[in-house]
Protein backbone atom coordinates (compact mmCIF):
# COMPACT_ATOMS: atom_id res chain seq x y z
CA UNK A 1 0.00 0.00 0.00
CA UNK A 2 0.88 3.66 -0.73
CA UNK A 3 1.11 5.21 2.54
CA UNK A 4 1.15 8.93 1.38
CA UNK A 5 -1.70 8.36 -0.59
CA UNK A 6 -3.51 6.45 1.91
CA UNK A 7 -3.02 9.11 4.27
CA UNK A 8 -4.38 11.81 1.67
CA UNK A 9 -7.37 9.87 1.15
CA UNK A 10 -8.39 9.73 4.68
CA UNK A 11 -8.16 13.72 5.33
CA UNK A 12 -11.27 13.83 3.36
CA UNK A 13 -12.67 11.87 5.78
CA UNK A 14 -11.88 13.60 8.85
CA UNK A 15 -13.24 16.70 9.43
CA UNK A 16 -9.72 18.61 9.72
CA UNK A 17 -10.46 19.94 6.57
CA UNK A 18 -12.67 22.24 7.95
CA UNK A 19 -10.19 24.31 9.05
CA UNK A 20 -8.39 24.75 6.02
CA UNK A 21 -11.73 26.54 4.67
CA UNK A 22 -12.08 30.45 4.63
CA UNK A 23 -15.88 30.40 4.99
CA UNK A 24 -16.21 33.79 4.45
CA UNK A 25 -15.47 33.12 1.03
CA UNK A 26 -17.59 30.07 -0.26
CA UNK A 27 -19.92 31.50 -3.25
CA UNK A 28 -22.81 31.15 -0.09
CA UNK A 29 -21.12 33.99 2.08
CA UNK A 30 -20.21 36.01 -1.22
CA UNK A 31 -23.79 36.20 -1.97
CA UNK A 32 -23.55 33.77 -4.96
CA UNK A 33 -27.13 32.25 -6.05
CA UNK A 34 -27.65 28.82 -4.94
CA UNK A 35 -28.16 26.35 -7.06
CA UNK A 36 -31.75 25.05 -7.70
CA UNK A 37 -33.19 21.79 -6.20
CA UNK A 38 -33.68 20.19 -9.08
CA UNK A 39 -32.27 19.95 -12.74
CA UNK A 40 -34.54 21.77 -15.39
CA UNK A 41 -37.30 20.27 -17.25
CA UNK A 42 -37.84 21.01 -21.29
CA UNK A 43 -40.97 21.87 -22.16
CA UNK A 44 -41.48 18.71 -24.50
CA UNK A 45 -40.55 16.59 -22.27
CA UNK A 46 -42.71 13.17 -21.76
CA UNK A 47 -43.70 13.38 -18.39
CA UNK A 48 -45.29 10.47 -15.84
CA UNK A 49 -47.04 11.45 -13.15
CA UNK A 50 -46.52 9.35 -10.02
CA UNK A 51 -49.23 8.02 -6.88
CA UNK A 52 -48.85 11.10 -4.14
CA UNK A 53 -47.91 9.26 -1.26
CA UNK A 54 -51.73 10.12 0.56
CA UNK A 55 -53.19 7.64 -2.43
CA UNK A 56 -50.64 4.85 -2.32
CA UNK A 57 -52.27 1.72 -2.40
CA UNK A 58 -51.69 -1.49 -1.53
CA UNK A 59 -48.46 -0.48 0.45
CA UNK A 60 -48.80 -1.98 4.36
CA UNK A 61 -47.94 -0.61 7.27
CA UNK A 62 -44.60 -1.98 8.80
CA UNK A 63 -43.43 -2.31 12.08
CA UNK A 64 -39.84 -0.24 12.08
CA UNK A 65 -37.97 -2.60 14.72
CA UNK A 66 -39.07 -5.74 11.99
CA UNK A 67 -38.08 -3.74 8.82
CA UNK A 68 -34.28 -2.80 10.69
CA UNK A 69 -34.52 -6.83 11.66
CA UNK A 70 -35.20 -8.25 8.23
CA UNK A 71 -32.60 -5.90 6.07
CA UNK A 72 -30.72 -7.37 3.76
CA UNK A 73 -28.98 -7.14 0.59
CA UNK A 74 -30.91 -9.00 -2.04
CA UNK A 75 -28.93 -9.79 -5.46
CA UNK A 76 -31.87 -12.38 -6.18
CA UNK A 77 -34.80 -11.57 -7.77
CA UNK A 78 -38.25 -12.57 -8.54
CA UNK A 79 -39.50 -12.75 -12.02
CA UNK A 80 -41.83 -10.28 -11.15
CA UNK A 81 -42.52 -6.63 -12.25
CA UNK A 82 -42.90 -3.41 -9.92
CA UNK A 83 -46.06 -1.19 -10.04
CA UNK A 84 -46.08 2.14 -10.24
CA UNK A 85 -47.73 2.18 -7.00
CA UNK A 86 -45.00 0.65 -5.31
CA UNK A 87 -42.19 2.71 -7.46
CA UNK A 88 -43.88 6.16 -6.48
CA UNK A 89 -43.26 5.28 -2.70
CA UNK A 90 -40.12 3.69 -3.16
CA UNK A 91 -39.17 7.53 -4.41
CA UNK A 92 -40.69 9.44 -2.25
CA UNK A 93 -39.06 7.58 0.83
CA UNK A 94 -36.10 8.20 -0.58
CA UNK A 95 -36.07 11.34 -2.27
CA UNK A 96 -39.39 13.07 -1.59
CA UNK A 97 -40.39 16.23 -0.52
CA UNK A 98 -42.13 17.24 2.81
CA UNK A 99 -41.88 21.01 2.25
CA UNK A 100 -40.86 23.29 0.09
CA UNK A 101 -38.68 26.41 1.68
CA UNK A 102 -37.61 28.49 -1.64
CA UNK A 103 -36.30 27.65 -5.01
CA UNK A 104 -32.84 26.54 -3.59
CA UNK A 105 -34.14 24.83 -0.14
CA UNK A 106 -36.48 21.60 0.40
CA UNK A 107 -37.03 19.01 3.14
CA UNK A 108 -37.07 16.00 2.01
CA UNK A 109 -37.55 12.60 3.77
CA UNK A 110 -34.49 11.95 4.28
CA UNK A 111 -31.60 14.19 5.91
CA UNK A 112 -28.54 16.08 3.88
CA UNK A 113 -26.02 18.42 5.36
CA UNK A 114 -27.50 22.03 5.77
CA UNK A 115 -29.93 20.80 3.72
CA UNK A 116 -28.52 20.78 0.15
CA UNK A 117 -29.25 17.63 -1.37
CA UNK A 118 -26.93 16.90 -3.87
CA UNK A 119 -28.52 14.03 -5.46
CA UNK A 120 -30.16 13.51 -8.63
CA UNK A 121 -32.08 10.20 -8.77
CA UNK A 122 -32.31 7.92 -12.07
CA UNK A 123 -34.10 4.65 -12.88
CA UNK A 124 -32.95 2.04 -14.87
CA UNK A 125 -36.69 0.69 -15.72
CA UNK A 126 -36.81 -3.07 -17.08
CA UNK A 127 -39.82 -4.48 -15.60
CA UNK A 128 -42.51 -1.33 -14.42
CA UNK A 129 -45.89 -1.91 -14.89
CA UNK A 130 -46.98 0.89 -17.24
CA UNK A 131 -43.57 2.30 -18.09
CA UNK A 132 -41.72 1.02 -21.28
CA UNK A 133 -38.11 0.00 -20.42
CA UNK A 134 -35.29 3.19 -20.33
CA UNK A 135 -34.01 5.63 -18.22
CA UNK A 136 -36.22 7.71 -16.14
CA UNK A 137 -35.22 10.99 -13.91
CA UNK A 138 -37.41 11.57 -10.85
CA UNK A 139 -38.58 15.03 -10.28
CA UNK A 140 -39.28 15.24 -6.60
CA UNK A 141 -40.63 18.84 -6.22
CA UNK A 142 -43.50 17.41 -8.60
CA UNK A 143 -43.20 14.00 -7.59
CA UNK A 144 -43.11 13.01 -11.47
CA UNK A 145 -40.65 10.86 -13.66
CA UNK A 146 -39.31 12.39 -16.69
CA UNK A 147 -38.19 9.78 -19.18
CA UNK A 148 -35.35 10.69 -20.46
CA UNK A 149 -34.17 7.84 -22.92
CA UNK A 150 -34.73 4.28 -24.26
CA UNK A 151 -31.47 2.26 -25.38
CA UNK A 152 -31.53 -1.05 -27.19
CA UNK A 153 -29.84 -3.88 -24.85
CA UNK A 154 -30.07 -1.80 -21.64
CA UNK A 155 -30.19 -5.15 -19.80
CA UNK A 156 -26.85 -5.75 -21.09
CA UNK A 157 -25.53 -2.31 -21.08
CA UNK A 158 -26.13 -2.11 -17.32
CA UNK A 159 -24.94 -4.97 -16.48
CA UNK A 160 -21.51 -4.00 -18.28
CA UNK A 161 -21.88 -0.68 -16.66
CA UNK A 162 -21.84 -2.43 -13.49
CA UNK A 163 -18.53 -4.77 -13.79
CA UNK A 164 -20.56 -7.43 -14.94
CA UNK A 165 -22.79 -7.79 -11.81
CA UNK A 166 -25.76 -9.70 -13.92
CA UNK A 167 -28.09 -8.73 -11.25
CA UNK A 168 -28.66 -5.62 -12.57
CA UNK A 169 -29.67 -7.33 -15.74
CA UNK A 170 -32.57 -8.68 -14.11
CA UNK A 171 -33.85 -6.78 -11.43
CA UNK A 172 -36.98 -5.10 -12.41
CA UNK A 173 -35.36 -1.54 -11.56
CA UNK A 174 -31.88 0.31 -10.34
CA UNK A 175 -31.86 3.46 -8.36
CA UNK A 176 -28.72 5.27 -9.91
CA UNK A 177 -27.94 8.32 -7.68
CA UNK A 178 -25.63 11.21 -9.44
CA UNK A 179 -24.49 13.91 -7.49
CA UNK A 180 -24.17 17.93 -8.35
CA UNK A 181 -21.32 18.28 -6.18
CA UNK A 182 -21.96 22.26 -6.94
CA UNK A 183 -24.94 22.56 -4.92
CA UNK A 184 -23.30 21.23 -1.57
CA UNK A 185 -19.82 22.93 -2.43
CA UNK A 186 -22.06 26.14 -2.65
CA UNK A 187 -22.00 26.00 1.22
CA UNK A 188 -19.19 24.12 2.14
CA UNK A 189 -16.28 24.18 -0.43
CA UNK A 190 -14.26 21.01 -0.07
CA UNK A 191 -15.71 20.10 2.92
CA UNK A 192 -18.43 18.94 0.61
CA UNK A 193 -17.12 15.82 -0.59
CA UNK A 194 -17.32 14.18 2.62
CA UNK A 195 -21.17 15.03 3.82
CA UNK A 196 -21.74 13.92 -0.21
CA UNK A 197 -20.71 10.64 0.28
CA UNK A 198 -22.47 10.64 3.89
CA UNK A 199 -25.86 11.80 2.40
CA UNK A 200 -25.43 8.81 -0.03
CA UNK A 201 -25.88 6.49 2.83
CA UNK A 202 -28.91 8.50 4.01
CA UNK A 203 -30.95 7.90 0.96
CA UNK A 204 -29.90 4.31 0.37
CA UNK A 205 -30.77 2.86 4.13
CA UNK A 206 -34.21 4.69 3.24
CA UNK A 207 -34.39 2.51 -0.06
CA UNK A 208 -33.76 -0.34 2.22
CA UNK A 209 -36.66 -0.14 4.44
CA UNK A 210 -39.01 0.99 2.46
CA UNK A 211 -38.51 -1.98 0.13
CA UNK A 212 -38.90 -4.34 3.36
CA UNK A 213 -42.51 -2.70 3.31
CA UNK A 214 -43.23 -3.77 -0.30
CA UNK A 215 -41.67 -7.56 -0.19
CA UNK A 216 -38.78 -5.79 -2.19
CA UNK A 217 -34.96 -6.45 -1.90
CA UNK A 218 -31.91 -4.19 -2.90
CA UNK A 219 -28.47 -4.18 -2.35
CA UNK A 220 -26.17 -1.19 -2.16
CA UNK A 221 -23.18 -0.89 -5.35
CA UNK A 222 -20.45 1.57 -5.03
CA UNK A 223 -18.35 -0.87 -7.83
CA UNK A 224 -19.13 0.54 -11.46
CA UNK A 225 -17.71 1.92 -14.49
CA UNK A 226 -17.60 5.80 -13.84
CA UNK A 227 -17.50 6.25 -17.62
CA UNK A 228 -19.98 3.71 -18.92
CA UNK A 229 -22.65 4.37 -16.64
CA UNK A 230 -22.60 8.39 -16.64
CA UNK A 231 -22.60 7.68 -20.25
CA UNK A 232 -25.66 5.60 -19.94
CA UNK A 233 -27.13 8.17 -17.82
CA UNK A 234 -26.09 10.72 -20.84
CA UNK A 235 -24.78 13.03 -17.89
CA UNK A 236 -21.26 15.13 -18.48
CA UNK A 237 -19.23 12.99 -15.63
CA UNK A 238 -17.89 16.57 -14.26
CA UNK A 239 -19.94 18.72 -13.04
CA UNK A 240 -22.70 16.08 -12.69
CA UNK A 241 -21.72 12.39 -12.42
CA UNK A 242 -23.07 9.14 -10.37
CA UNK A 243 -22.08 7.93 -6.76
CA UNK A 244 -24.19 4.87 -5.85
CA UNK A 245 -26.75 2.34 -7.80
CA UNK A 246 -29.30 -0.25 -6.24
CA UNK A 247 -31.01 -2.78 -8.19
CA UNK A 248 -34.53 -3.42 -6.47
CA UNK A 249 -36.50 -6.19 -7.22
CA UNK A 250 -39.37 -8.24 -5.37
CA UNK A 251 -37.85 -11.08 -2.99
Amino acid sequence: MDRKSIDQYRYYLKDSVRLSIDFFQTDQSRGITPPAIEKPVQEDARIIDLVPVNKLKNIPDINLAAAIVNRRSHRTYLDQSLTLDELSFLLWATQGIRKKIDTATAYRTVPSAGCRHSFETYLCVLHVSGLEKGIYRYLPLEHQLLFEHAEENIEEMIVEAALGQPFFGKAPVSFIWTTIPYRMEWRYDIAAHKVIAIDAGHVCQNLYLACEAIRAGTCAVAAYNQDLIDRLLRVDGEEEFTIYMAPVGKV
